[in-house]
């Protein structure tokens, strides 16, 4: 199988490249990835059966080429944090949505098998003391340009699906952790402060939740999906994980030998939404699928030690990030 993984050099791509490396001896991969801040090289394996290709989703001419060659295709390519798309939206369009419509295009003329990769922040939020959850049927109602722009990119999807009869299976997960994730992210800041000395930061009171999972069971269910989703069927990948940021991050400093509450509070950010809360249950029933990381603790700790033993991955991010943070009073 030739698979074309587009954003497969960023944080959920490149572990799904490694995922599929480790249990589809035979797929091969092709990687398109424009490596802009978020995505790197050194996040993929040295491996003959990848192929690496710097372009822009949003080219036609090299999209046109690499689905030709593709019997499926995996789209991750995305701009997607919250605090830069309120800081600057454009690049959150040109990828989102005209990355999107480039890749729609493609695979409509070739008949390619494709995979579209969003987030539950398309749905907006749900509020903090109650049980709801997001399920396929909740409407849209996105916070910021860049979960607007996730938005739109998904009824492209279901609207080529419809009109153009393009193959093409939608998933929106929750927030993802793990190794190789940028450390602008909640987790991978927060772990790479203490490591530095420096006291973790906390959005206002704290108590927005998310519904976290571990990127290698995000990553297994979309395989789920791509073996034996229907077409056109929207799937909610979620693992059950849900734990506001201030928990998150006093479990980080105990976890790390530091005092639960030894972090700092900061201005909340603009349109910042309360609550996540992932109903998986049409995944797990319909697919089989089921998390293999769903201890958030253990999980963390597993983040903690790969932080701590790959610096070097992280370090060149470390000093950028933090001085655009302190731009932005966060």
């Amino acid at each position: 199988m030739r698979l074309l993984v587009t954003g497969g050099a960023g944080f959920i791509g490149a572990n799904f490249v490694r995922l599929t490396l480790a249990e589809r001896p035979d797929v091969d991969v092709t990687v398109l990835d424009l490596l802009t801040y978020a995505g790197s090289a050194s996040s993929l394996p040295d491996d003959a059966r990848v192929t690496l290709v710097k372009g822009d989703v949003a080219d036609a001419e090299t999209v046109e080429a690499l689905v030709g060659e593709a019997d499926a295709v995996v789209h991750f390519a995305a701009e997607s944090h919250n605090d830069n798309s309120l800081d600057d939206p454009s690049p959150f369009i040109r990828t989102n949505l005209v990355g999107t419509f480039t890749v729609l295009e493609a695979v409509r003329r070739h008949g390619t098998r494709l995979h579209h990769v969003s987030t539950d922040e398309v749905y907006g939020d749900l509020p903090l003391d109650g049980d709801q959850r997001f399920t396929r049927d909740t409407p849209y109602r996105p916070s910021s340009p860049y979960s607007a722009s996730k938005a739109g990119a998904d009824h492209l999807v279901r609207a080529w699906v419809r009109s153009f009869g393009v193959d093409a299976t939608l998933s929106n997960c929750s927030n993802n952790y793990g190794p190789y994730q940028h450390v602008e992210k909640l987790i991978p800041r927060q772990i790479t402060n203490v490591l530095d000395g420096v006291r973790p930061k906390v959005y206002g009171e704290g108590r927005n939740v998310r519904d976290w999972i571990h990127v290698d069971d995000h990553n297994a269910a979309v395989w789920s999906i791509l073996d034996r989703g229907r077409i056109g069927e929207t799937y909610l990948i979620g693992a059950d994980g849900e734990a506001d940021n201030r928990t998150v991050v006093s479990t980080i400093l105990e976890l790390m030998g530091q005092d639960p509450d030894a972090y700092d509070r900061v201005p909340d950010r603009p349109g910042h939404d309360l609550r996540y809360a992932i109903d998986a249950s049409r995944l797990r029933k319909e697919l089989g699928w089921e998390p293999r990381h769903a201890d958030l603790r253990a999980g963390l700790a597993a983040t903690i030690d790969w932080y701590r033993e790959n610096e070097p991955w992280w370090r060149p991010q470390k000093l950028e990030t933090e001085l655009r943070y302190r731009r932005l009073g966060r």
